[in-house]
């Protein structure tokens, strides 16, 4: 079977990581396919911001786990050490598209890494809060932008999750 097409088909959502970093190396591949994904017109009107500093990280799943109403303590990013926060420049007409296919992209270079991944949503109202517009400014980032999403990035701790049965009904031919 084709390489892609079979990542396709085998990559899980994790929602259990080891605490160790993976090597940048890998995280730069993943990030360049985050990079290569499509884009409405071409524009490529998405960003990512990759945190792999310790205390940023654990600042983002705690503003996380308040928006999503969990205990304080709750780590909505499963202990993944590494989050790629994925962003779309909000006056572009297809930037939450962008985004996602963005997201796509990254899930599947990290599977074929031999990284787990998990998309946590939240990013849009993590981003609308000062402290987080702060950043991107403190980064140099320029623009409006709107959250995506997180894709939660490390070594899988214990089993990868068995597919669930594709729902029938979901194709319509018209030839």
């Amino acid at each position: 079977m084709n390489e892609v097409l079979k990542a396709m088909k085998e990559r899980r959502s994790i929602r259990a990581f080891q605490p160790t970093m993976p090597p940048k190396a890998d995280l730069e591949q993943i990030i360049e396919a985050g990079l290569y994904a499509p884009s409405g017109k071409g524009e490529q009107a998405a960003i990512i911001v990759a945190v792999t500093n310790q205390d940023l990280r654990d600042k983002l799943a705690a503003a996380n786990a308040k928006i999503g109403g969990w205990k304080e303590g709750f780590d909505p990013f499963y202990g993944a050490p590494a989050v790629l926060v994925v962003l779309g420049r909000k006056d572009w007409f297809t930037h939450v598209y962008d985004g996602s296919l963005v997201m796509g992209n990254l899930m599947l270079a990290a599977h074929s890494l031999g990284l787990g991944s998990i998309w946590i949503h939240r990013a849009k109202e993590e981003f609308e809060q000062p402290e987080y517009q702060q950043l991107l400014k403190d980064l140099g980032v320029e623009g409006e932008w709107e959250g995506i999403g997180h894709c939660a990035i490390g070594y899988v701790s214990g089993k990868v999750p068995a597919p669930a049965p594709r729902k029938d009904g979901r194709v319509f031919w018209v030839e």
